[in-house]
Formats: C-alpha cells, sequence, structure tokens
C-alpha cells in the first residue's frame, strides 16, 4: 500500500473510532518516579531487516523484552520517529513473557494498554507516545511480552534491528492470545522503545550510549547477555543499587560524527538520553567506528587523524555539556582494542588516534568519571588487541564472556546516591 494511501485509509476509519471522554489526569503516588527499567535505539531498520507490508497489514506483533528493575507500575513507550505517516496502533497488550525465546505469556498476566483512557492510539509522524500506567507486578531481571495489533502496516518502519530477540507476527488479532505457536519469527524490534516502571523516589537509569559492543554484536539471541544486562544484574545484586535501571540505547555500526547504521551519537542524544526517565547517569562508549571508518578505503594524511581526533573529544565535550545542563553525570568509557580487525584494518596512525582518545577520557577534569573498558579486556602481551580469550573472532567485539569481563570492571560506587 503506498503511504498516500495509507494515510488516507487512516482518515476513513478515524470517522468510526469512539474515543471516551477524557479522563482526569492521573496522579503519580507522592514519594514516586517513573524510570526507565528497558529501552531501545530508534533507527530507519535496512531493507534486509524490514518486515514487507503484508506482514503487518491486519497483524499482530508481539515483542519480548528484558527488563532491569521491577516494579507494580508500568508504561509503554511506542514509537514513530522515522514513520512517513502518523500510525493507528489498533490494539496493544502487555504481560509476563513465559520466557525469552517464547511467544507464550504467563497466564492470568495479559493487560490492554491505554492510551488517555483509549485502547488505541494514532502515533504522530515523529514522534514517541507514552501509555497510561499499567497495574502489572513485574520482577526485576525478568521478560515481558508487548503485542500490537495493526490494521494497516507502518508507512515507513521505525525499529532496532540489532535486538538479539525474537518477535513473532502472524495474520489476525490475536494480541491476548496465550501463545503463538504459528506465528512467523525475526530477531529484529519493531515500533517499541522503551517501558518504565513506577519507583520510590530516589531511584534513577543509566543510559549506555553506545555502538554494536553496546547493542551485544555476537552475544546469544534470548540470552540477555550483552554488558548492560550483565551490569543490571550486578546492580541488583548489590542492595544499595537496586533502584537503578540501565537502558541500552546502543546501535550497531553507531558512529558519533556522521550517520552509519542509525543517526550519529550528536543526533540522537536528545531522544535517545535526555528524553529517558529518570535517567541520572550516561555511560558514553562510541568512537571505535569513527577511527576504522576514516582508513576503511586506506591511508589518509596525518592532517586528517589530527582532524577526527580533534572532532571525537569535540563531540564528547558536546555530550558533557548537554548532559549537564540537564543534571546527567557523565561516564566515559574508553574505546577498546581493535587491531587484527578484518573490516577496517588498522594501521599504526589509527591506533595511536585510539590511543590520544583514550588519553583524553581518561584525564581528569573532562568526564564525570571514567570506566576503563580498554584496560580491562585488552590482551596483556599487546595493548592493540582484544585478548584472544574474551575475544569472538573479528578481533572487534567481545564473546559473551568478554560482555561480562566489561560489566565486571564497572565500579558500582559511580552509581552512589
Amino acid at each position: 500500500m503506498k503511504p498516500a494511501k495509507n494515510f488516507v485509509s487512516l482518515c476513513a476509519l478515524l470517522a468510526f473510532i469512539l474515543l471516551p471522554a477524557a479522563p482526569a489526569r492521573a496522579q503519580q503516588p507522592i514519594g514516586h518516579v517513573w524510570i526507565g527499567t528497558w529501552a531501545t535505539s530508534q533507527q530507519i531498520p535496512e531493507p534486509q531487516h524490514t518486515l514487507p507490508p503484508a506482514a503487518l497489514t491486519n497483524a499482530t506483533l508481539r515483542q519480548i523484552v528484558h527488563v532491569s528493575v521491577g516494579g507494580d507500575v508500568i508504561r509503554i513507550h511506542l514509537s514513530n520517529a522515522f514513520g512517513r505517516w502518523p500510525l493507528l496502533f489498533s490494539s496493544v497488550h502487555v504481560a509476563r513473557a513465559v520466557a525469552p525465546g517464547s511467544s507464550a505469556i504467563v497466564p492470568g498476566t495479559d493487560r490492554v494498554v491505554t492510551f488517555s483512557g483509549s485502547p488505541q492510539v494514532i502515533v504522530p509522524t515523529g514522534a514517541d507516545y507514552i501509555s497510561d500506567p499499567i497495574h502489572l507486578s513485574v520482577k526485576p531481571l525478568s521478560n515481558l511480552a508487548i503485542t500490537f495489533y495493526f490494521r494497516n502496516p507502518p508507512a515507513r518502519e521505525t525499529g532496532h534491528p540489532g535486538s538479539r530477540s525474537t518477535s513473532y507476527y502472524l495474520s489476525g488479532d490475536h494480541v491476548s492470545d496465550p501463545s503463538l505457536p504459528t506465528a512467523s519469527k525475526v530477531n529484529h524490534w519493531y515500533q517499541l522503545s522503551g517501558v518504565d516502571v513506577e519507583a520510590p523516589t530516589g531511584a534513577a537509569s543509566i543510559v549506555a550510549l553506545g555502538d554494536s559492543i553496546t547493542d551485544g554484536h555476537a552475544t546469544t539471541t534470548n540470552g540477555n547477555n550483552r554488558w548492560t544486562d550483565d551490569l543490571a544484574a550486578r546492580l541488583q545484586a548489590n542492595p544499595a543499587t537496586r533502584d537503578i535501571g540501565v537502558l541500552n540505547e546502543g546501535i550497531g555500526g553507531n558512529h558519533l560524527l556522521t550517520d552509519g547504521l542509525g543517526p550519529n551519537t550528536l543526533a540522537r542524544f536528545d531522544r535517545d538520553v535526555l528524553a529517558q526517565p529518570g535517567v541520572r547517569w550516561v555511560i558514553v562508549f562510541e568512537g571505535v567506528n569513527d577511527l576504522g571508518g576514516l582508513t576503511i578505503r586506506g591511508p589518509v594524511p596525518a592532517a586528517a587523524h589530527q582532524l577526527l581526533v580533534h572532532r571525537i573529544i569535540a563531540a564528547y565535550q558536546q555530550i558533557i555539556q548537554r548532559a549537564h545542563e540537564h543534571g546527567i553525570r557523565v561516564i566515559g568509557a574508553t574505546i577498546t582494542p581493535y587491531q587484527g580487525n578484518g573490516y577496517y584494518h588498522p594501521g599504526a596512525a589509527s591506533l595511536q588516534d585510539r590511543n590520544e582518545i583514550n588519553a583524553w577520557i581518561r584525564a581528569p577534569g573532562h568526564f564525570d568519571a571514567v570506566i576503563d573498558f580498554a584496560k580491562a579486556i585488552r590482551d596483556p602481551s599487546n595493548h592493540e588487541r582484544l585478548n584472544p580469550i574474551w575475544d569472538c573472532g573479528d578481533h572487534l567485539h567481545p564473546n559473551p564472556t568478554g560482555y561480562h569481563i566489561l560489566a565486571d570492571s564497572i565500579p558500582l560506587s559511580l552509581f552512589a546516591h
């Protein structure tokens, strides 16, 4: 269906939607705040990661997400950030999921999600939309099944290709079905950007702003073993930090300075960091794709290396300034080694660029605190390479054990509050 026809169909449908009277504004209990418990960055999926329009026409889409902190009241964030036209969600449900990698929901936990009292919502072009509060008891480090029914597909999909989580879609309205055994499967998320939880005053969230190493390349599908997942588990195991959520805002192939896969870091900073409820800290772990991309087609003059180093540091300074204006502490993570990578094949000049940038990250007076990921995961005998036992094989991304090492290198004292 062409976008113009989508819009005409949507307008015609609106005449038949009966909206209830606007409810009184929901009052949050005194002593409670909203914080993010799960989130993911939005982008335009590449053609190989999109669903055909027919797959989301008169169709159900169920997606599984792994939360960090728990609570008894939650909210869902829908997204049409990159859509070409307003998008009608005809029905949205949420339930506790039986397990990662399964479409089954826990009996008795299915809830209708409403928006200003209505069970359906039209999300404007370029916008996110937050649901009404939903009373559903959610345990820390557990899984939710969020299910949409679409009459018509998005004119252009908004999503997150690197979900490392299986989603389920099939024809017809099956939002409350206990399982979807005949559904087709895809390992991507679509039109879904976050889950909040109501928490006691003082609770807060950490945003992990990064590229594929944060997104979890080479982790296990449905395994929830990214470094951010391991950090969330560590925070839950420590009584002093159990009220801190972890939001993974990593995009595979992301750059600080240019659009790669997804918008560049500075362009997405407002949506992925500042707009997150309850965010108090942001971990900035970006830059390797900018470094590698400079020489991907061959050597460049020394002046080009100097300019890139300057621009990367300036981008960090922009992030620090913008975060501080919103009361957010900024933690810099050193760029991990990537010598031997066959895609970027870095030479001596690129490796020196990384060392210069890491020296700036480590230096006092720049970031509010530093996590030395490079030191944690480097080869003791060659600091330009990943430790072989934690290398997934491409000399750029860790394996699941390596991700665990990254999480373990983060001092929980950084999040004292």
